[in-house]
């Protein structure tokens, strides 16, 4: 655990590449948000360029939030996004999250592989010994998404965050420590060859 928790290094897999976010990502971000229905179960949603620019805005603001830009390694095109959040070193602990891909990138290695890079350097470089996911209880593909990357589902969280329509959601709470992670890491490694 020699580095600092709020680094940023640049991961890069063969599906995707995880960069900072910055403000130039934000055009790239409205073209990857290529169906409404991707922020349905979010507390944003980005319809225009103002949308996009806000959301990155909002990014940078949050000092436990490092979010980036996930794209395609060899165009660089913007496939959508992810974060780390809720950074506890103390606790060795983080989230991840803010996450969302274009619907034309959902199914294939991208997702897996991005999570694959973020938990490799949470787990082996940081030192983390937990990793949390929180989503919309009603949303039944992230919940999905997560249990296959090998995270336990500990529970429910009542009037946990706002929708974008201003109603109270019920987070579903999932996490992975430091013992999941090997068979994870194989199941996920596994998922992500070509």
């Amino acid at each position: 655990m020699t580095e600092s928790w709020l680094a940023q290094p640049i991961l890069v897999g063969r599906h995707v590449r995880l960069e900072p976010l910055r403000p130039e990502h934000a055009a790239g971000l409205l073209a990857a948000a290529d169906d409404p229905t991707l922020f349905q179960w979010t507390s944003v949603a980005i319809r225009e360029l103002g949308d996009a620019e806000q959301f990155v805005a909002d990014a940078l603001d949050d000092p436990n939030r490092l979010a980036y830009a996930q794209l395609e390694p060899q165009s660089g095109t913007v496939l959508g996004t992810t974060s780390y959040y809720q950074i506890e070193p103390r606790y060795r602990s983080l989230a991840i999250g803010y996450t969302w891909i274009s619907r034309a990138t959902q199914g294939t290695s991208v997702n897996p592989e991005a999570k694959f890079l973020l938990l490799r350097r949470a787990f082996d470089e940081l030192g983390a010994v937990r990793v949390e996911w929180h989503t919309d209880e009603l949303n039944a593909q992230s919940r999905g998404a997560i249990a296959k990357l090998g995270a336990e589902f500990e529970g429910l969280l009542r009037k946990h965050r706002r929708r974008a329509d201003g109603s109270w959601r019920t987070t579903a709470l999932f996490a992975m420590t430091d013992e999941d992670w090997p068979p994870a890491r194989a199941r996920l490694q596994a998922r992500i060859l070509p």
